[in-house]
């Protein structure tokens, strides 16, 4: 195996925390890392779950929450919110269990657009699950800012069966670039569920498929890549033996790791397979793929036969890649295990294991700073200390007093998480664990809900909201956008000239006509500097001509291109 290398590739997401009630303590700082200097918090980004490939769940921005404040909740969207909100190019993106991907602006809420990508799967026709009313969306997407692109896997009704979808969608416009079937053989359609978050892997999309609550059906768990632009899926099924099932790639909605080599790390679930004298059969266990999905390692606890009998999944939370070339990996069983990331060593190698381990499941992804891990343990997140040596050790530095075990992150100088159970965000101390700043956000769909921290805004979903805080530097700008609103009348066989407008972004702007856009009258003709202008042929029909332009700033450098669309009315008289 390569050594491994700590660094972070295919980001991309958006986020927004939400507040009905505060109540916000002395503040304590903590560990975290420096704050940039300037305005650079309003241009970060978080394109993927945790952040970064590596999961982290760290902003890097230096955002002050210092104390947060109450920004903006969202109107009601039209399903639940199970995935992390995602932000990029000033542009927040969260999508819904009625398979329906929305662009959020960072200064308002607003809707900026919502494309609905198929018909989800009524709830009632699952042979199991927690999700209801229809599943859609339930992993979180992924954005690829160079492409501008937003994927995700869509759960879909077609006739009496399902048929998931990676789903490509313009974060611009909100156009569907892409729209192709995922190839699950051998098993129930209706049983599997996408519940992974999103990765990107040099030009491919990643994504981890299990079952729904309840474990029922015939499922597999499985590993997918497929090219952005579509084409051949390549595939790595778990428990893929003559008699064999389950094995779920699930993690809590944690995404699959991806590394500086474009090896992809990820955690499974027990399977079916629960005697000794059983093929071990990759469940249990954290495996290494590389770019190709052909399997590199694995490491499994040599009660994995056992675990699955008890359904002790080791893979409900994601593994988290430290320094020093070690990896660290807690499920269900209460245990918690260090491994060599360059020698995974198959059955029963682990360097370091602790008993007892956060009293609960950890399900979900990690923050991670340095060989500090915070734990998303369901009875309360942990604070971890991975300490190297001969063996490592393993200490368990605090657990938080607000019993909240959302997956956390990392901002501002504290830890945040949400407590399903409450409806609370959270911000803790990372020196005690105790509650710094409280918000309230109503209540929550997913089981696994977790914030993001992007261009100055403070994330978090509720049931079919998103709810956003800032710090002291207050809120983001509206980012690029045309400002024009409304046309001038046309009179058919006279001049006509109107100068289109638009803010934000660098100049100079590029305009036409969007992609699909119905046309303006004929004679009319939109400029590449905005200009709509011509003379309307007498012949031509009178009456409203409604068209989409579109407008796209100048890439310079720390600057790139950003496009914003409008669509507009002109009556011709």
């Amino acid at each position: 195996m390569r050594p491994f290398v700590r660094a972070l590739v295919g980001a991309g997401v958006v986020i927004v925390a939400g507040v009905a009630t505060v109540t916000i303590p002395g503040h304590t700082s903590g560990a975290a890392p420096p704050p940039v200097a300037g305005s650079a918090v309003f241009a970060s980004d978080w394109p993927t779950y945790h952040h970064d490939g590596l999961g982290g769940g760290v902003d890097p921005s230096g955002t002050d929450l210092s104390p947060a404040t109450v920004a903006w909740t969202s109107a009601p969207l039209d399903g639940q919110i199970y995935g992390e909100p995602l932000v990029e190019a000033g542009r927040v993106v969260v999508a819904t269990e009625n398979d329906t991907v929305y662009e959020l602006a960072p200064d308002t809420g607003a809707v900026i657009w919502s494309t609905h990508v198929g018909t989800a799967v009524p709830s009632g026709d699952l042979p199991c699950g927690n999700i209801s009313p229809t599943v859609g969306i339930t992993g979180t997407p992924v954005i690829d800012p160079t492409r501008g692109e937003v994927f995700a896997v869509a759960d879909q009704l077609v006739g009496s069966s399902a048929q998931h979808y990676l789903v490509g969608v313009d974060l611009y416009t909100g156009a569907v670039l892409l729209h192709q079937a995922i190839s699950l053989p051998g098993a129930d359609q209706l049983a599997q569920l996408q519940r992974t978050g999103l990765a990107l892997d040099g030009g491919n999309v990643v994504e981890g498929f299990g079952g729904n609550s309840g474990d029922c059906g015939n499922y597999h768990g499985w590993v997918i890549s497929i090219p952005e632009g579509g084409g051949a899926q390549k595939s790595f099924e778990v428990a893929s033996a003559a008699h064999d099932s389950q094995g779920a790639v699930w993690m809590g909605g944690a995404a699959p790791l991806v590394d500086a080599s474009g090896d992809v790390w990820f955690a499974t679930g027990n399977s079916a397979f629960n005697s000794s004298t059983d093929t071990y059969d990759n469940s249990d266990a954290v495996v290494e793929l590389n770019s190709g999905l052909v399997e590199q390692q694995f490491f499994t606890p040599s009660t994995w036969y056992s675990d699955n009998g008890s359904d002790l999944d080791l893979g409900s939370s994601s593994p988290a890649l430290l320094a020093d070339g070690l990896a660290f990996q807690a499920g269900k069983s209460r245990k918690a295990y260090v491994v060599s990331s360059s020698s995974l060593g198959g059955v029963g190698h682990q360097l370091a294991e602790a008993s007892s381990y956060c009293g609960a499941d950890v399900d979900g992804g990690s923050a991670v700073v340095g060989n500090v891990v915070y734990t998303p343990c369901q009875a309360g997140v942990v604070k971890t200390q991975i300490t190297p040596g001969n063996p490592p050790t393993i200490t368990s530095v605090w657990k938080t007093s607000t019993g909240s075990g959302g997956p956390p992150i990392v901002a501002g100088g504290e830890v945040w998480t949400i407590n399903p159970g409450n409806g609370k965000l959270f911000g803790l101390d990372p020196s005690t664990g105790n509650a710094a700043q409280t918000f309230s956000l109503g209540s929550e769909a997913n089981h696994f809900p977790t914030p993001t921290v992007a261009d100055g805004l403070l994330l978090a979903a509720s049931t079919n909201q998103v709810h956003a805080f800032h710090g002291p530097a207050g809120l983001p700008g509206p980012g690029f956008q045309i400002t024009t609103t409304s046309l001038s009348d046309a009179t058919r066989g006279a001049e006509y000239g109107v100068q289109l407008g638009a803010s934000g972004g660098a100049t100079p702007y590029k305009w036409k006509l969007a992609p699909a856009s119905p046309k303006p009258p004929r004679g009319l003709r939109l400029k590449a500097d905005g200009l709509l202008t011509g003379n309307p042929k007498k012949q031509d029909t009178p009456g409203a001509y409604t068209f989409t332009v579109q407008a796209t700033t100048h890439r310079t450098r720390g600057n790139p291109r950003v496009t914003a669309t409008k669509t507009l009315t002109l009556h011709l008289l």
